[in-house]
Parts: structure tokens; sequence; C-alpha cells
């Protein structure tokens, strides 16, 4: 069985997430949430709540869904976590000349899949 969450538009580039993200890619849900919770870095926060909201999720759906009652939460899998590309705001800087300089604000979607196979 695979439980999903997704945190979307997260005011972060989404390549500063992905190195956060490939580090409990392939861990136990327990160990990864441990792994985050040591990581100094605001991405690996998201990415925490992140995981902890999959993890709620897999509850929610073992106490209300009959076709989910075998699931084991000990024994879930991080099998997916991505950090995708989300809209980018566009500003600009006022520079010399009158002419003006972009800045690129970066989102990203933040996507964990855990699974008990």
């Amino acid at each position: 069985m695979e439980v999903h969450a997704i945190t979307r538009n997260v005011r972060m580039s989404a390549q500063k997430m992905r190195e956060v993200v490939r580090q409990i890619q392939g861990l136990p849900a327990q160990q990864a949430a441990a792994v985050l919770a040591v990581v100094p870095r605001k991405s690996a926060r998201l990415v925490a709540k992140t995981l902890k909201s999959a993890l709620a999720n897999a509850e929610d759906l073992k106490t209300h869904k009959a076709e989910y009652n075998s699931l084991d939460t000990a024994s879930l899998v991080v099998k997916e976590a991505l950090a995708q590309t989300a809209t980018t705001m566009k500003r600009f800087i006022p520079k010399a000349r009158g002419s003006a300089g972009p800045i690129l604000k970066r989102n990203c979607h933040i996507k964990i899949v855990l699974s008990d196979e």
C-alpha cells in the first residue's frame, strides 16, 4: 500500500530542497524523521513537516478505510521523495541608466510517497 503527502508552493528553490530530499530516499520513515531532525537547514524542516503529514495520512487511512487495516505504520519506507519546481515569481530591481534587472523568486512542491512493500 502507498500513502503520499504533497506540500505545494514552498518558498524555496527546488535545487536547495533536493539536497535534503535525496538524503531520506529509501530510508524507513522513522529513521528519515530522525535524519531530518539533525540536518541544520530550513529545507529539512519543511521536508520533515511533509513526512509527518504522510505518516498522519497513513494513520488516518488505517483507522477509516477497511482495505488499509493491514497497513503497519512502523514498517513504512520512503519509496519516493521529490522536490519539483513550481511557479516562479518574477520581480524587478532598478539598475543604472533607467534599466531594470530581473529577480526570480523560485518556489517548489515537495512530494513524499511512503510504502510498506
